[in-house]
């Protein structure tokens, strides 16, 4: 299973996405593909993503049951917390400098 949460995604990703996806509301896909065909939707998002944003969450045999990646600018990026992925914000005024700490 995988879903993909887009915001100020252009008309090109999104078409993209629903070529491939079942866009459940507006903004949010959901699938269940390879790893094969969620590699090339991720290098979809990242290519088309703009100057909006996205998570692309996914399965995954960790502890948490799932991982996921963010693509474009926004207050929320993932942290790894010993091998737990966890989700930081940042203050308004670090937005697009990247994730926080070594």
């Amino acid at each position: 299973m995988m879903a993909v949460i887009v915001n100020n995604a252009s008309p090109r990703l999104r078409g993209r996405l629903a070529v491939w996806l079942l866009e459940v509301r507006a903004g949010v896909y959901i699938g269940v593909y390879s790893v094969k065909i969620r590699e090339m939707i991720l290098e979809q998002v990242k290519s088309l993503i703009g100057e909006g944003d996205a998570v692309v969450a996914w399965d995954a045999p960790n502890d948490a049951g799932f991982v996921f990646e963010t693509y474009g600018v926004n207050r929320r990026v993932p942290v790894d917390f010993d091998g737990l992925q966890l989700v930081s914000f940042l203050p308004p005024q670090d937005v697009g400098k990247g994730p926080i700490g070594p």
